[in-house]
């Protein structure tokens, strides 16, 4: 009951102060900034986008566990329990201040959530005496859990009252100056998608989700702005109202996620919708010996991408839109930077709130600082859709289909290969732009009963083939050769 008013009272302040100096939420996201990278890795691939879910879920029993212990404590010497519940509000605190978008406020909900804790023990520890009377004692727990949830439930109620959505709800995209090529044709073969074949165009609500925060930002678009500064001649203050009325330009562009496994699913394609940001550097004079940009999330995340590829003539922009609305709080609302070719770690910074224009030898960001590379170029890579590995299927004409990416080079062929035998060539189906995946199919006559391995590989639009060696996500990517095994009947 006392670790109940910790945290109903600490959501209660959080919902005045900020959702993201919850006390569980400062406590997780200290947790995910110290933690090892390899530990990260391994939780990314055991639990993929619920991974965030999981570790909420074991701090929350490792509080209720000494809250037990507390309680326990409590009985035999009240100091002692006492303490359990202040040192775990002292983490709070601590957990709070040292945020890197920490304000004065933000360890208010964890100091008085644990005040709030200590007088819950003492009063119950008190007056629940081994004497007291069965229904004395329902009415003082019963009580104490309903404070607890109506602070708890009034904190969330002040968060939704202020919420990003509201604000999203209010934004109204300007049509595209620069609008997206139409779509060409021949996509989504019918026969393919219906065996499971990837879609060109991922549906938002299926897009992945990869980003370092327990919750999501609560960004209110009134209130957004973005300072460029740096190497740049003028510094650059731009706000949300600002950044719409622009002529803004719409392309369709494949984002992929350096911690995707080879065949893995942390790669989507959308349709984009944003402000270049070589017209935004160039209005603010970036040069002076600079090669990077250092972007900065309103939650503290930053990322380095490397200046040349956001310069190059590449459709490297700040986003406000994702498949003709605005962008959803989990992508970035109301701004995120996205820049093609490059992995997400190093371009595709979501809530974006401060760019600086520096060099990779003054500034490292936040996975860089835990041994991944300072750049990200995506590596060409390619994975198999239809047939999924371990399918049976009845002997004869058999499809095979995929996808493929080499974000801005593009790409120029995909192969396959049955037994590890001669790669034979697959129908390449058409793409938007070099700046996105392209769907494979590949008819195979499978003639023989049996266990069998397909294997696929892309050429991109340089003429350099996909490379066959196989090497795990960090510090620059995976690589290999996507395979399924299936058996013929």
């Amino acid at each position: 009951m006392a670790a109940g008013s910790t945290f109903g009272v600490g959501q209660l302040v959080a919902g005045i102060v900020s959702p993201s100096a919850a006390p569980l939420v400062v406590v997780g996201d200290a947790v995910v900034d110290r933690v090892p990278a390899w530990l990260k890795d391994a939780a990314i691939r055991a639990f993929g986008a619920h991974d965030k879910v999981v570790l909420l879920a074991t701090i929350a029993v490792l509080v209720a566990l000494l809250a037990a212990l507390a309680g326990v404590l409590a009985r035999w010497r009240l100091q002692a329990g006492v303490a359990v519940v202040g040192v775990l509000g002292l983490v709070g605190v601590v957990a709070a201040a040292t945020r890197p978008d920490a304000t004065t406020f933000t360890p208010l909900p964890s100091a008085l959530g644990a005040a709030a804790g200590v007088y819950a023990l003492v009063v119950l520890t008190r007056r629940l005496a081994p004497a007291t009377d069965a229904r004395r004692r329902a009415v003082l727990l019963g009580g104490t859990a309903a404070a607890a949830v109506l602070t708890g439930g009034a904190g969330q109620y002040l968060v939704s009252t202020r919420s990003a959505e509201q604000s999203r709800g209010r934004v109204v995209l300007p049509a595209p100056a620069d609008p997206a090529p139409a779509l060409p044709a021949g996509l989504d073969p019918a026969d393919a998608i219906a065996s499971g074949l990837t879609v060109y165009a991922t549906r938002t609500a299926d897009f992945y989700r990869v980003d370092t925060a327990l919750v999501v930002p609560d960004v209110v678009a009134e209130d957004w702005s973005l300072r460029i500064h740096g190497r740049v001649e003028r510094e650059l203050v731009l706000d949300f109202a600002t950044l719409l009325a622009r002529p803004l330009r719409e392309r369709w562009i494949t984002l992929t996620c350096v911690s995707n496994e080879v065949g893995g699913s942390y790669v989507g394609n959308a349709r984009w919708l944003g402000y270049p940001l070589a017209d935004l550097l160039a209005e603010v004079g970036a040069g002076d010996g600079a090669d990077m940009l250092f972007a900065t999330s309103t939650d503290g995340f930053t990322l380095s991408a490397p200046l040349a590829e956001a310069t190059d003539g590449r459709d490297a922009m700040l986003v406000v839109g994702m498949n003709g609305e605005p962008l959803p709080r989990e992508h970035g609302f109301p701004v995120r930077m996205v820049i093609p070719g490059l992995y997400g770690y190093v371009s595709a910074c979501k809530w974006i709130t401060d760019l600086e224009v520096t060099t990779f030898a003054e500034k490292t960001a936040y996975w860089t600082d835990r041994g991944w590379a300072a750049k990200g170029p995506i590596k060409t890579a390619s994975r198999i859709d239809v047939p999924r590995s371990f399918a049976t299927v009845r002997a004869g004409r058999v499809p095979v289909a995929g996808v493929a990416w080499a974000q801005h080079r593009g790409v120029s062929a995909v192969e396959v290969r049955v037994d590890e035998g001669e790669w034979q060539p697959a129908e390449l189906l058409p793409s938007a732009s070099s700046d996105t995946w392209c769907q494979w199919v590949f008819d195979w006559n499978a003639d023989e009963p049996g266990s069998h391995s397909l294997q696929v590989r892309a050429t991109d639009g340089t003429g350099e083939p996909q490379t066959a060696e196989v090497v795990a996500p960090v510090p620059d990517g995976s690589s290999g050769y996507d395979s399924v095994t299936v058996t013929v009947e």
